[in-house]
């Protein structure tokens, strides 16, 4: 039997062994916490609430705001001015045509022509809005983006799709273009931004899709356009393809002063989202606002914090910035369409100068855009309408 003597002598040595590892032990498991990752666009971008900095002479922040998601930037600088959870993922509706725009819009001649095969308007999710598009017949490719940018019509956007080699490939192509602008709350699961499981995105990069779009000439002047006269049916007694007419379903073009326009979206599921820029006095603001309460109130808050916006120029701090494309340029034009399938088609052959249906644009906004002479090319739109007579409304479908 161990005498005590013995047994503190074994006690000793067992903690002489073991202090090594005792030494050890704790820089072992205590790694570094490592710092969380900065939202897009700076810190407080990524904060909850309302973020503002208020200098002296701030106005205050419109009242009763009831958007899930919003974000006031300034389109030149890119500086935010203020935002609410402005990276929250959303189901961004419609809105996620501007993101479909900036991807294909630069790729086709927009005098070019295309016979619509049936295939083409196949597959559109029950309740899309429609621009009323008919297989077997020929379209020029703007008439094609009037239907996306004015009736917001899935119908166009599939056609376009398919000249771009289908819509598995525009899909990835619009990823890759979400990444290419520092979007990284995007999932893109449709062109047309019809409600699909996990398709999102969120006021912040709806704004930098905006943004990007803006300096192209064409989408400014589409989403600038108010109504116009689109391609109908061959009449059979004549042979005579009529047309009639659409109008813009962004509800503040033309009503809001300065408006430039840019893309509305609502769907059932979705809800409201919109995003707007105006101009006013040399500066071009963006404002983005997604799900409020009720549909109408998506006009009311843009408008209202677009006044706001105009009204704190130079009494804020930033609170973030839109960042930048990062570096790999943008899609040249093709006048190349693709088949159904993805397989290469011949090129479209040009649109005679008295083919079709003359648009009927109205312009967003007077003087300078704001917007420096970073690829934001001056845009001169023809005034005049279509014609009120001749004016026959398409319905809007339930996924504008």
């Amino acid at each position: 039997m161990p005498t005590p003597r013995h047994t503190f002598a074994r006690l000793c040595a067992a903690v002489t062994a073991a202090l090594p590892l005792l030494l050890v032990a704790p820089t072992a498991v205590a790694a570094p916490r490592q710092p969380p990752p900065t939202a897009v666009g700076g810190e407080r971008l990524g904060s909850p609430g309302v973020q503002v900095a208020p200098l002296a002479g701030a106005p205050a922040l419109p009242a009763d705001l009831t958007g899930q998601s919003w974000i006031v930037s300034d389109a030149m600088s890119g500086e935010v001015l203020a935002a609410y959870n402005p990276h929250l993922r959303l189901p961004p509706a419609s809105t996620l045509k501007i993101l479909f725009a900036d991807t294909v819009l630069p790729k086709f001649d927009r005098n070019a022509v295309h016979r619509v095969a049936d295939e083409e308007i196949q597959g559109i999710g029950p309740g899309s809005s429609l621009v009323g598009i008919k297989e077997n017949l020929e379209y020029r490719v703007e008439d094609l983006w009037r239907g996306v940018f004015l009736s917001s019509g899935n119908d166009a956007v599939h056609v376009l799709a398919h000249m771009n080699g289908g819509v598995p490939q525009t899909v990835a192509e619009m990823q890759a273009r979400a990444e290419a602008l520092q979007a990284r709350d995007t999932k893109v699961v449709s062109p047309d931004g019809y409600d699909m499981d996990g398709q999102l995105s969120s006021a912040y990069d709806l704004s930098l899709f905006a943004r990007a779009g803006l300096r192209n000439a064409d989408f400014r002047m589409y989403c600038a356009t108010r109504d116009a006269m689109f391609p109908g049916a061959v009449d059979k007694n004549t042979g005579q393809r009529g047309s009639f007419g659409i109008a813009n379903t962004d509800r503040l073009l033309g009503k809001y002063p300065g408006l430039i326009g840019v893309k509305n979206g609502t769907t059932t599921n979705a809800g409201s989202t919109f995003v707007g820029a105006a101009e006013r006095d040399g500066r071009t603001l963006l404002v983005t606002v997604m799900h409020p309460t009720s549909y109408q109130k998506v006009y009311d808050e843009t408008a209202a914090l677009l006044d706001w916006g105009f009204a704190a120029a130079g009494k804020v701090q930033p609170v973030g910035r839109l960042v930048d494309e990062v570096a790999g340029g943008e899609a040249e034009p093709t006048g190349q369409a693709g088949g159904a399938a993805g397989t290469p088609a011949p090129p479209p052959h040009p649109s005679p100068a008295t083919a079709g249906p003359a648009a009927a644009p109205a312009a967003g906004g007077d003087g300078d855009d704001g917007l420096g002479p970073v690829g934001w090319s001056a845009v001169v739109l023809a005034g005049g309408g279509a014609g009120a007579g001749a004016l026959v409304l398409r319905r809007r479908r339930s996924a504008d």
